[in-house]
């Protein structure tokens, strides 16, 4: 009898709202509206950064831009011209036929660059080369920063003495606002193509983009970076 008197003591006292079968109520997360596991705000790791330095920019610092301004006369630093991007251009007439052949020359633009290309579609159609709007007709990459002196350097000290009979570059191939575009026949003339893997050879457009107000400070500027131009 004392046992039961006290097991209904207990039940009067359990208090309202208490979950059934005893058990302790569980703390609501803050997706149901509770409050959140953590108080403490979430820290973002920093990024990793490189101290990697492409050879060609530190020349450009060392050298060039105080030959630019001795023979110009800036009075500023910041008054000197720079490289500000390259772009890559391939054009693949066969990929009209054969999309393939875009994708394998997306593939060789990626290797030269060292950096993923991007496929370019036709606007419009033209019905006299079968073209249709929205196919794939070439490729091209932008570089920027490390990789765009990376590439300069490979172009100018490997890829153009590779080329058969080459005797210079047209040092009238300026477009009046600073920027310099040069063709290359051949892509495999770039170390990164290997001969035996290659099913066909195309043509490649190298545009070099400047900060130059003038072509002959843009000359100056690809000639300190030991452009091979015709005298």
């Amino acid at each position: 009898m004392a046992d039961t008197q006290a097991n209904t003591d207990a039940k009067k006292a359990k208090p309202q709202g208490a979950p059934k079968g005893g058990k302790e109520a569980q703390p609501k997360s803050a997706k149901d509206g509770g409050a959140p596991k953590s108080d403490a705000p979430k820290v973002k790791k920093p990024r990793e950064r490189s101290d990697y330095v492409a050879r060609l920019k530190t020349r450009f610092e060392d050298v060039i831009r105080p030959e630019l301004s001795k023979q110009f006369g800036y009075t500023n630093r910041m008054q000197v011209p720079v490289i500000t991007k390259v772009v890559l251009n391939m054009g693949i007439g066969e990929g009209v036929a054969d999309r393939k052949k875009v994708d394998n020359a997306a593939q060789d633009l990626s290797l030269i660059s060292g950096q993923k290309a991007v496929i370019t579609k036709s606007r419009k159609s033209i019905a006299t080369y079968k073209l249709r709007d929205g196919q794939a007709i070439g490729c091209k990459v932008t570089l920027r920063k490390a990789r765009m002196y990376d590439f300069l350097d490979r172009l100018v000290t490997i890829a153009l003495p590779r080329i058969r009979d080459f005797r210079g570059l047209n040092p009238k191939s300026f477009d009046g606002r600073g920027n310099y575009s040069l063709g290359i026949k051949e892509h495999i003339v770039f170390p990164e193509i290997d001969f035996d893997k290659v099913t066909d050879v195309w043509g490649l457009d190298v545009t070099v983009c400047t900060s130059a107000r003038t072509d002959d400070e843009a000359r100056a500027l690809l000639t300190a970076f030991n452009f091979p131009f015709r005298q």
